[in-house]
């Protein structure tokens, strides 16, 4: 285990030492309502893993019960192999970052950053060094002598970061950290958060809600949903290759294709939907003719265009709303055969005029759906 705090092994230097992180079949049960059913999965050293899933899909009670402020009801818990299930909170040497910063408003910042530290019997000067190579990762040395509430609300979970970092902790626990800041800061934040993890090489484990933020830091991200995990995987495998229509529609957005197999053909099938016959790549193959299938596809994977594409999967339609975003329009077209679907398409090069009513084509490759599983 990493010593509690010991000035000269300063976070400004070389990466800290990293710990793994074993979920073995988790389970919480609050009366007859199990907030975390049967949950399993392994935190490898140094990853930025991110739990993502809904209000109530236990991402928080996970969070909790890894930090200790949760017993569970049953399952193991375990860092670096050891058994800590039982282990009481301030016994583990987490790090923890709240949504509410948990900042004392009395003492000035630099004194919030000694507390983790005093609290283990590091006097005063000998931590100064620990707490003000904490402040300068965080970039906030130069403010280190105000109060918290003299900050503003990012400065603030600057320093929220930087308390829990300053005691060299084995894992880093962030319980949606950045969900009261503003899109802006928020997305800046984003950025700070993934640096700060390259350079430290430790193990950080994030809770959030917000799928732009589990693709945009993690290493990998776990979907959870009612209490069970829905899919794992790294950022990339889950956006292109959602398993379940969950999955494609909580993580980013999709047009859901409801169809019936005709046939297969070499690394592909054919489908009818209403009455187009439409090409699936790169998928197992399904049920055999007459089966039903679920495809899903991405938004930015449609092409929008006055004349008719040269795509095997084209259908007509008609723009019944449109939003622009700057980078983007997004278009909802009302197909006969597929219903409306939801296209994004850049703005600076769009090939259709954004007018409610206009006459469009819809294209995509073989290639650019998935199928998936229904609910």
């Amino acid at each position: 285990m990493v010593e509690a705090a010991v000035p000269d092994r300063s976070i400004s230097g070389a990466k800290t030492q990293s710990h793994s992180l074993s979920i073995r079949r988790l389970r919480k049960v609050y009366g007859d309502l199990a907030a975390v059913d049967d949950v399993s999965f392994e935190v490898e050293r140094g990853k930025f893993l991110t739990l993502l899933g809904p209000s109530g899909s236990g991402k928080t009670t996970i969070l909790m019960s890894i930090a200790g402020f949760v017993q569970p009801t049953s399952g193991s818990i375990l860092l670096d192999d050891k058994d800590i299930t039982a282990l009481p909170p301030d016994k583990r040497n987490f790090g923890m970052v709240f949504q509410g910063y948990a900042l004392f408003p009395h003492m000035s910042v630099e004194d919030n950053i000694w507390f983790p530290l005093r609290v283990r019997g590091v006097k005063r000067a000998e931590a100064q060094k620990s707490v003000m190579a904490s402040l300068e990762l965080v970039q906030m040395a130069h403010l280190a002598k105000r109060l918290p509430t003299q900050l503003s609300g990012g400065q603030q979970q600057r320093v929220a970061l930087a308390r829990a970092l300053v005691f060299q902790p084995d894992l880093l626990l962030l319980d949606e950290p950045l969900s009261a800041l503003d899109k802006k800061l928020r997305a800046d934040l984003q950025w700070e958060l993934k640096s700060l993890h390259n350079r430290l090489g430790a193990t950080f484990i994030y809770v959030t809600h917000d799928q732009e933020e589990a693709l945009s830091m993690s290493d990998d991200i776990i979907i959870l949903r009612d209490g069970k995990i829905e899919q794992m995987g790294g950022p990339g495998e889950l956006y292109e290759r959602p398993a379940t229509r969950f999955v494609a529609d909580f993580l980013g957005k999709s047009n859901f294709i409801n169809g019936t197999v005709a046939g297969t053909e070499s690394g592909s099938f054919t489908y009818k939907a209403g009455d187009h016959a439409l090409v699936q790549a790169g998928a197992a193959e399904p049920a055999g003719p007459g089966g039903s299938v679920l495809i899903a596809l991405r938004p930015e994977k449609l092409t929008v265009s006055q004349a008719e594409p040269a795509t095997r999967n084209r259908v007509p339609g008609t723009i019944d709303a449109f939003n622009y975003y700057g980078a983007n329009y997004h278009f909802q077209v009302r197909t006969q055969a597929l219903g409306d679907l939801i296209v994004t398409a850049p703005a600076w090069k769009c090939e259709v005029d954004p007018a409610i009513g206009n006459q469009v084509w819809l294209g995509w490759e073989p290639d650019a759906s998935v199928v998936v599983r229904d609910n």
